[in-house]
């Protein structure tokens, strides 16, 4: 078969994780455009996060594998395989560390499959990457590039982009909700998946209430439909009420909301990274997990706040509830010291 020019490949990505992983690999699709400017990218997700690569201009085709739910199962598994043998791809890049993932490139028959000496499938791999600890998860992804010039390539930053209607449907949310544009807007994400990296809804609200009071904030409350229940809990202990955009505003309507704020206050979760896509500073409440694992908010205008105790990390993504049974990670950090935070970080920005 005759030899593709390096130029004219056709790429896979393959990233099947949370909306955050998908976020962590927006700059990887610009420096593999970046090197290979005439190569074809595809990229392949779960729908829960399709959006996230919605109007990017690196990108030439999503594929979709719900598998969790529709294409669950070994014969739907095979019949996407069937699927991405078809398109005849000359190189996978995997930074998804699981089996299925490298068995699927694998058994598609693509020639080159790049990913990690760390995954559950590297025996599958035809070339293994160091997975490095002590790098962030942006520059994780990037080395699946061996040969990108990093001197050349300044900007590691995420990429979203969002549409013009998007950012008129923002606009009539802070129009209905009051938030002049004179107004210093804050965002509060106060969800995740993992109990144990949620700090606790008493302090946000009390926070969000001297942020209102102490620096005349108008306070939005931001999240998936999965967030909307937590958000409305942590308004009825407010004084004041705040606006809720969770579950009422889609992905990138969410990401244009962020753009206009002066500050995000979240847990270990993905609006941190929507933030760092949108050029905003984050204050960052770190549980059960640590930002050395990689994940946290990239660019140098953010804050962390955690508590060093002897049973932290206790797991990769956190866990249902604390194992050591007093969850002193989120207990022991007070209100007052988020507060002084958040207030630092706005009186330090431009």
């Amino acid at each position: 078969m005759e030899k593709h020019h390096p130029q004219m490949e056709k790429i896979l990505i393959i990233q099947t994780a949370f909306l955050g992983d998908v976020i962590l690999t927006t700059p990887l699709l610009k420096a593999v455009k970046t090197i290979y400017p005439e190569s074809s990218l595809s990229f392949l997700l779960i729908p829960e996060t399709k959006e996230v690569l919605a109007n990017n201009p690196w990108l030439d085709e999503i594929i979709v594998y719900d598998k969790r739910k529709k294409d669950k199962g070994i014969a739907n598994f095979f019949s996407l395989v069937k699927r991405i043998r078809k398109k005849n791809f000359d190189r996978a890049l995997i930074p998804h560390r699981s089996l299925r993932s490298a068995s699927l490139c694998y058994l598609s028959k693509i020639p080159q499959r790049i990913g990690f000496d760390r995954s559950a499938g590297a025996s599958l791999f035809t070339q293994k990457i160091k997975y490095q600890k002590n790098l962030h998860e942006i520059e994780r992804n990037l080395s699946l590039l061996e040969e990108i010039p990093v001197n050349d390539f300044k900007d590691f930053s995420p990429e979203l982009f969002p549409t013009k209607e998007d950012f008129i449907r923002v606009e009539e949310f802070l129009r209905n909700h009051r938030s002049e544009d004179d107004k210093r807007i804050i965002a509060i994400a106060p969800g995740s998946i993992w109990a144990t990296k949620r700090w606790l809804p008493e302090r946000f609200a009390q926070v969000a209430d001297l942020l209102i009071k102490e620096l005349k904030a108008k306070i939005i409350f931001l999240g998936s439909k999965e967030d909307e229940q937590l958000c409305y809990q942590i308004s009825d202990l407010m004084e004041t009420d705040p606006a809720i955009a969770a579950g009422k505003m889609s992905f990138l309507q969410s990401a244009a909301l962020i753009s206009k704020c002066s500050v995000i206050l979240s847990n270990d979760s993905a609006p941190v990274h929507m933030a760092s896509a949108k050029g905003i500073p984050v204050v960052e409440i770190f549980g059960s997990t640590i930002p050395q694992f990689g994940f946290a908010p990239y660019g140098n205008k953010n804050v962390i706040i955690e508590k060093p105790l002897y049973c932290r990390p206790c797991g990769i993504h956190g866990k249902n509830k604390c194992p050591e049974k007093h969850f002193r990670c989120m207990k022991e950090i007070t209100t007052q010291e988020v507060f002084e935070v958040v207030k630092s970080v706005i009186e330090n920005s431009p």
